[in-house]
């Protein structure tokens, strides 16, 4: 069989070291190549053929949907797999893609055994591999625990009347990630990063662990998906039992619209109301 082609298409270049860090430890003899948005995904596929590609939906220049129906209506790409990869979870969001003819579709933030499965699934779909290959066990849905928002920022407020911290801003929102969603309070925010406060579970999050964190934005409650990363992971109270964790939340998205978002979150420098 001859060497599986694979192009990671995301804005976000962590997300693709991630991605591609992922395929090689699964398919060692894959020749994977990357690109930062739609627009150069395009110039790539036309020179070159891939037997699948794993592309994020917002990105500057092209979106991963408008990649979608170009490659669609060639030719020569027409049939080639097509993996969304995307924070996009909306069933009117699912439903345009499978319209536009994708061939799968991976939630961020997704473990490293999500995504080799549905790559897998693919490539043996359309022939580019044995079904009888090894293949990853299905990862176990993890439950998402109960709200624990007005709890943390309680003990937000509290930790903060002791140590004296000033934070930019205050608010709670919603982070995901691949072994759960947890509810936390947005301690302070920048372009870079947000500082976030979690109750403990049993299962720590980890330092890299790719994540997504939900804001409610606008009169319509829409909601804002950032990208990123745990940087740091850190107890929250001055005790090695604490219950409450602080996370170092960096972004990775080059997206205008969402740096737009989080600067208007800086400048009214309260974000009680997103």
């Amino acid at each position: 069989m001859s060497k599986i082609r694979i192009l990671v298409v995301d804005d976000a270049t962590f997300i693709r070291d991630l991605v591609k860090k992922g395929l090689r430890s699964y398919f060692p003899g894959a020749d994977i190549e990357d690109a930062a948005d739609g627009r150069k995904a395009q110039q790539i596929l036309a020179h070159s053929r891939f037997d699948l590609i794993l592309c994020d939906w917002e990105m500057p220049e092209m979106s991963g949907l408008e990649l979608l129906n170009w490659c669609r209506i060639e030719g020569a790409l027409s049939d080639v797999p097509f993996i969304m990869v995307t924070s996009r979870s909306d069933k009117e969001n699912v439903v345009q893609a499978i319209q536009a003819g994708v061939s799968d579709y991976i939630g961020k933030p997704f473990s490293n055994d999500q995504l080799i499965s549905k790559v897998r699934k693919a490539l043996v779909k359309a022939g580019k591999l044995e079904a009888s290959a090894s293949a990853p066990a299905a990862p176990r849905p993890a439950a998402a625990p109960v709200s624990e928002s007005a709890a943390a920022l309680a003990a937000a407020k509290k930790n903060e009347a002791k140590s004296g911290a000033k934070p930019m801003g205050r608010g709670q929102g919603h982070l995901r990630l691949a072994s759960g969603n947890l509810s936390c309070v947005i301690k302070a925010i920048s372009l870079k990063d947000a500082l976030l406060v979690v109750k403990r579970t049993e299962k720590l999050p980890q330092v890299m662990e790719s994540a997504v964190l939900d804001l409610e934005q606008g009169d319509n409650a829409e909601i804002a998906r950032l990208n990123g990363y745990l940087h740091s992971v850190s107890a929250f109270e001055p005790k090695p039992d604490s219950e409450w964790l602080q996370l170092n939340f960096r972004f990775v998205d080059a997206d205008p619209q969402k740096l737009d978002y989080l600067s208007r979150l800086i400048t009214a420098n309260s974000i009680g109301g997103v």
